[in-house]
């Protein structure tokens, strides 16, 4: 099926490039556990006091996931006419990218709270994660996959431990029924939207703070690309505490970038809806490129609106073909390895900037990739 604006040769030239670029993002994981095996030797082991086992699994946190590197992206600021702009590359995490932070601190809760198994659902990335941060503290790790998704990753999740649950339908389902299975077995519920909803969104809002340490400001903007918006909820909760606390100057714009028509967060900013509604499942049409980003419900959606809405910032979409051709321009021009569908909000800073030219200033963009 060809996507908006597209012709027949534009698909040709996808498909050429998706083998050189699509594998979802890779990590360190087999250097990392070498590096911290004393740690996790201790995490991991049930007969040490839970004090020093929570201990051993701080360290590791404190060593291995994020403190990630800020660049600054010179060659692309020239070529798109603006001041400054930085790449917060959070491919430098274990499974590289930001969903460590996220499943590193849950599991962290779910030890401190004595569950023995955690559970959630994923396409991709979050289970990888999720898997490895699991098997450091020994905690069993269940991850509900729907049966349509097949990707390197899912592999990668078994080698490190993680028990693979396919199910029916989408996304938004295996969430249900993972969920369920947590409520009827008492398991650590990892999923979004629950009741681990302020731990995720603090876990997050650490990008923040690790940008004022290199900035000591807020930027005018920071551009997150966006599927339940949870990355980017809690990047403003960060702000927000750090501009409360006198820390900034200022709150940035928050930005929004997704999938052509497929995310409900920018299509509620962009039809000025008062709150996120859910798309038309059977017109979300999932490619290797827009994985990452399509939802045709939201589950953070709402917190991720009114965020983009308060700081006076936008949210926009962008094509395969646009994702595609800027993960290339990343590559060739300032030397990082990213993930197509992670320079949505890129795109969506740039594409504001024809409209309507910004502010001369500084610009932060998070993104997600494979390597440095």
């Amino acid at each position: 099926m060809e996507e908006e604006g597209k012709t027949p040769d534009d698909n040709a030239l996808l498909n050429d490039k998706i083998i050189d670029m699509l594998d979802n993002a890779d990590g360190q994981v087999a250097k990392i556990t070498v590096e911290i095996e004393d740690q996790r030797k201790i995490a991991a082991d049930a007969s040490y006091p839970m004090e020093e086992r929570l201990e051993a699994f701080e360290d590791i946190i404190d060593s291995e996931v994020g403190d990630t590197t800020m660049t600054r992206a010179r060659n692309i600021e020239r070529e798109a006419g603006f001041r400054q702009i930085f790449f917060k590359f959070e491919g430098g995490n274990p499974t590289g990218t930001q969903k460590d932070r996220i499943a590193f601190a849950q599991t962290m809760d779910a030890l401190r709270r004595g569950y023995d198994t955690i559970t959630m659902a994923t396409c991709g990335n979050y289970g990888v994660a999720m898997a490895l941060a699991a098997s450091l503290t020994g905690l069993r790790c269940l991850i509900y996959i729907p049966d349509e998704f097949h990707a390197k990753r899912v592999v990668e999740m078994e080698k490190i431990g993680g028990e693979i649950i396919r199910v029916p339908g989408d996304y938004e389902n295996a969430v249900v029924l993972s969920r369920e299975r947590a409520e009827k077995d008492e398991l650590y519920d990892a999923n979004p939207g629950g009741a681990n909803t302020p731990l995720q969104l603090r876990a997050y809002g650490e990008i923040a703070y690790e940008i004022y340490d290199d900035l000591r400001d807020a930027p005018a903007a920071i551009a997150v690309p966006v599927s339940n918006g949870t990355t980017l909820a809690g990047i403003y909760k960060g702000f927000l505490s750090l501009y409360r606390r006198g820390k900034t100057s200022r709150m940035p714009r928050i930005v929004a970038g997704s999938s052509y028509n497929k995310n409900p967060i920018v299509q509620a900013f962009l039809k000025n809806k008062a709150t996120c509604e859910d798309l038309e499942p059977r017109k979300i049409h999932e490619t290797k490129i827009n994985e990452p980003l399509i939802n045709w419900h939201s589950i953070d959606g709402d917190y991720a609106l009114d965020a983009i809405r308060h700081t006076n910032g936008w949210a926009a979409n962008a094509t395969d073909k646009n994702l595609l051709l800027y993960s290339k321009t990343i590559r060739e021009k300032e030397g990082l390895h990213v993930l197509p569908a992670s320079t949505a909000g890129l795109l969506a800073l740039l594409d504001q900037n024809q409209k309507h030219p910004l502010e001369n200033d500084r610009y932060v963009v998070v993104l997600t990739g494979r390597k440095a």
